[in-house]
């Protein structure tokens, strides 16, 4: 590692914040940047479409760290900033302001964007995406009492948005190209038990069909109603798009960096340059338990991910095997997600407990071992589930579905 230079991380969400803690955790005394273009300083994103948008959580509680952890720890927070550019052979990051910042080590931790539709009328006003705290406040600021919304998407950004809404009091629709919410992800069975759930609040779903186009109020700018391909117009105060998110990769592709739905990282979470790291949304990173490459979107990357790029920074040994990890909370449904169960190598889904009653654990399983587990009202079992699924051991299906056996003796 060249010993000139800061070490610059660019990206100020949850991942580049805790990469920063984590250099000064490890005894790193030379300088730290951190540099991101929103402009708060860090903050987590689960809230947005949970706690914040319910109004259950307050503003200021979604913050890394308190407003003077920066300066006190010596790191050099730029918020409201633009990096135009890294000089590879030169070890800089270029400023949009013009400033050149000479790097010893770098890591990018750009996050992701939502995905837009492609269709007339989506730039309208009342158009929205909820990926930032402004996003979060402006659908708040839209999910009121007999408000219409339509969501394009039946992911988890779009069901926790439509529980949200719901327990707000507006009306709900949900658009969703497949024929059962997060049908991919779950397959039919639990699919459809988050369907009925949605529908016993009263959400309405517009299965296999999409948004062909966005309709303005006359004269206005803004969203009247959404026309979808099946040619029902639903009626609209406001449309949330939440259709996935691509990686920001524009620098690393820019930077002549290996990029592939991400930039490539090996499992110490370095890129194709020596000198440059990846974590977070950002990074399609070499997973050695699973033996492949995935991305993972998810918070719990980012909060573990961020400091194991630090590490390896410091020239420490690394290898990146965390298990994908998530949750939602939607009205009285509570979910933990544990493991990486890609659809082609699932055999069986295994439930123990009840189903029907929203309170139960999921096992995804191929080749006789568990891939995923998804525990679901049932709580303090995360650690077990992670445990299993880390043995790789074969399971006796039986065995794995009884509530009497504890999951560490399957």
């Amino acid at each position: 590692m060249p010993a000139d230079g800061a070490f610059v991380i660019v990206g100020a969400g949850l991942a580049g914040a805790k990469a920063a803690e984590t250099l000064r955790d490890e005894g790193f005394d030379g300088p730290v940047v951190l540099i991101g273009d929103e402009p708060e300083p860090p903050y987590e994103r689960p809230p947005l479409s949970k706690g914040l948008l319910l109004g259950t959580e307050k503003p200021d509680s979604v913050f890394v760290h308190d407003a003077d952890w920066y300066t006190t720890h010596d790191v050099d927070l730029r918020t409201g900033t633009r990096v135009s550019g890294i000089d590879r052979a030169g070890r800089k990051v270029h400023l949009a302001d013009g400033e050149r910042i000479a790097y010893a080590a770098l890591l990018l931790a750009t996050g992701s964007a939502p995905r837009t539709l492609p269709v007339p009328g989506a730039e309208l006003d009342g158009v929205l995406t909820l990926r930032t705290l402004a996003d979060s406040r402006r659908i708040a600021a839209a999910a009121v009492t007999d408000a219409r919304i339509v969501i394009a998407g039946a992911g988890w950004i779009g069901l926790e948005v439509a529980a949200a809404a719901r327990r707000r009091g507006a009306a709900v629709d949900v658009v969703e190209t497949a024929s059962l919410p997060l049908q991919r992800v779950l397959g039919d069975m639990i699919a459809r038990t988050f369907a009925d759930l949605h529908r016993a609040h009263g959400v309405t779903f517009h299965f296999g069909t999409e948004i062909r186009e966005i309709r303005e109020l006359p004269g206005t700018g803004r969203v009247s109603s959404v026309l979808l391909a099946d040619g029902t117009e639903l009626p609209a105060d406001v449309a949330v798009v939440g259709v996935g998110v691509r990686p920001n990769t524009r620098l690393a592709e820019e930077a002549g960096l290996a990029v592939d739905n991400g930039v490539l990282v090996d499992e110490s979470l370095r890129t194709s340059d020596p000198d440059i790291y990846a974590a977070g949304d950002v990074a399609n990173a070499y997973h050695p338990l699973l033996a492949r490459r995935i991305r993972v979107e998810h918070w719990a990357n980012a909060l573990t991910g961020g400091p194991a790029a630090a590490r390896a920074m410091l020239g420490r040994p690394v290898s990146y095997d965390e298990l994908p990890y998530f949750y939602t909370d939607q009205y009285d449904l509570g979910m933990e997600y544990t493991g990486y169960a890609a659809p082609d190598e699932v055999d069986r889904v295994v439930i123990r407990g009840d189903l029907a009653g929203r309170e139960y654990i999921a096992f995804w399983t191929g080749a006789g071992r568990v891939l995923a587990g998804m525990n679901v009202n049932v709580w303090d079992v995360t650690d077990p589930v992670r445990r299993l699924i880390r043995s790789a051991r074969p399971v006796d299906p039986v065995r794995l579905a009884d509530p009497d056996v504890p999951l560490d003796e399957v």
